[in-house]
């Protein structure tokens, strides 16, 4: 009724303007007997003029009606039902405001039952209360009738539950979009107004847009927060403080990629003048690197004799392999510092960058403590030797993670390979170790150019006397 009304009207209009355009145009065309240039170049100017006027009133007027038919054809009679259905529709978020409206308008109001139902899982969403959407013989019918792999689109219900090609003849609608099918049974569906259609099925699926958009942001939330949650408990197996030693001053820095992180460190004070440091970094991210992370960790706090370096390393390696997690390993650096024998002995599984910076006559030179270890976890390892390297007052020694040595400025250079980074090594060994992590911190934001940093970076730096 609305596009035979609205088809009606246009063609009206269409007639009053041409006829109206007609009579001005005849009425302006000057009536001489020689038709000179000027005057046929101003009734051209006119006759536009006048065709634009016009053409802008029956737009007007064309809006208005639409309006107007709009308001006599959807807001009234049975189409009214369908109408208030959809503009409520317009405002659900969530499968229970879904239901609240199923409840006041097509069931309270106009009268029918509904069967929603997800044939992905089979599952029913929501049921009427009335005989018919309980009825066992019906679920069963449509079930057979309507499988999961249904095209989507709005279809008409006959008697039997069938589709059939006109309103007309309908009972009843089903709305199919992502596997998900919404049974509206009506007795008088033949009296609603075809142009609601289209609408319904267009609001019906954005309102399945906005419920999967919703629970995805939900269900990322709540991950968030578990995340949070998982990167706060590793937080807790890092020094919260650091232990107060004679005759070594240490600092951390520790700033994850993302929330989790592989990389970790400890300080222990062993007795007082032995202090064991331990920096690492577990391959990948994510969930199994902080468990990996956490492994290694509890493994070095539990053992009884921790001046065994060789021993720690191969129960670290014991421990990985028990998980089972295949391509997960560790590098690290441990390392027991004597303030009393002026050493330090270690074990550098595969770790790049731990070096002493050291005073010279010439200015402080850096003496890396190379690895003497593969990696751990992942292979069978060799016999673990334990190296000792001479330490002096003032050295300092820096245990890193690859992130920091690895940072790429614009043109792709990595710190760790510019002269600039062991300047700054040598240049800050004469201050504190949390001045001396500050000044290489400033250095990374410098060098990749204030750009996002593609790995965790972790410093563990201790000055001896």
């Amino acid at each position: 009724m609305y596009k035979a009304r609205r088809r009606f009207f246009l063609v009206v209009v269409s007639l009053i303007v041409l006829i109206t355009f007609l009579l001005v145009a005849l009425a302006i065309i000057p009536h001489y007997p020689v038709i000179q240039s000027y005057n046929l170049i101003f009734t051209a100017i006119v006759v536009s003029m006048l065709l634009c006027i016009l053409q802008f009133i029956g737009g007007l007027t064309t809006a208005y009606t639409d309006r107007k038919l709009e308001e006599n054809v959807l807001y009234t009679k049975e189409t009214a039902l369908l109408s208030e259905f959809i503009n409520n529709l317009r405002f659900c978020y969530t499968l229970d405001d879904f239901y609240d409206v199923i409840g006041r308008i097509l069931e309270e109001k106009a009268d029918c039952a509904v069967f929603y139902v997800d044939r992905r899982k089979n599952y029913v969403l929501y049921n009427s209360p009335a005989r018919l959407t309980i009825s066992k013989e019906t679920m069963r019918n449509l079930e057979l009738n309507f499988d999961a792999d249904w095209k989507s689109g709005l279809y008409f219900l006959g008697e039997n539950y069938g589709v059939v090609s006109s309103h007309k003849n309908a009972r009843g609608l089903l709305l199919v979009n992502n596997q998900h099918h919404l049974f509206i049974f009506c007795r008088y569906t033949r009296l609603f107004d075809v142009v609601i259609y289209p609408r319904l099925f267009e609001e019906f699926c954005r309102f399945q847009r906005r419920t999967s958009t919703i629970s995805d942001l939900t269900d990322i939330a709540e991950l968030s927060k578990e995340w949070d949650q998982l990167a706060e408990t590793q937080r807790a197996f890092l020094p919260q403080n650091m232990p107060v030693l004679d005759n070594i001053d240490i600092a951390s820095y520790f700033k994850p990629l993302v929330n989790v992180s592989g990389d970790y460190y400890w300080v222990e004070k062993l007795d007082d003048t032995k202090t064991l440091v331990m920096l690492g970094d577990v391959s990948g991210k994510g969930l199994a690197a902080a468990l990996v992370m956490g492994l290694v960790m509890n493994t070095v706090k539990i053992m009884e004799n921790k001046e065994d370096l060789a021993n720690i390393i191969r129960s670290i390696d014991k421990a990985i392999k028990n998980m089972k997690l295949q391509d997960k390993y560790t590098v690290l650096f441990i390392g027991i510092i004597d303030t009393k024998n002026m050493n330090i002995r270690y074990v550098n599984a595969s770790m790049s960058d731990p070096v002493v910076i050291t005073q010279s006559p010439d200015g402080h030179r850096l003496k890396p403590l190379s690895s003497n270890c593969s990696i751990v976890g992942i292979i069978d390892l060799d016999d673990i030797t334990v190296a000792e390297q001479r330490l002096f007052r003032g050295d300092v020694i820096l245990m890193a993670s690859d992130g920091v040595s690895e940072v790429m400025n614009e043109e792709g250079v990595e710190l760790g390979n510019t002269e600039i980074f062991t300047q700054t090594l040598k240049k800050s060994a004469s201050k504190t170790p949390r001045e001396f992590i500050n000044n290489v911190v400033s250095l990374i934001k410098e060098h990749s150019g204030g750009k996002k940093l593609r790995d965790d970076v972790t410093m563990l730096v201790a000055k001896v006397g």
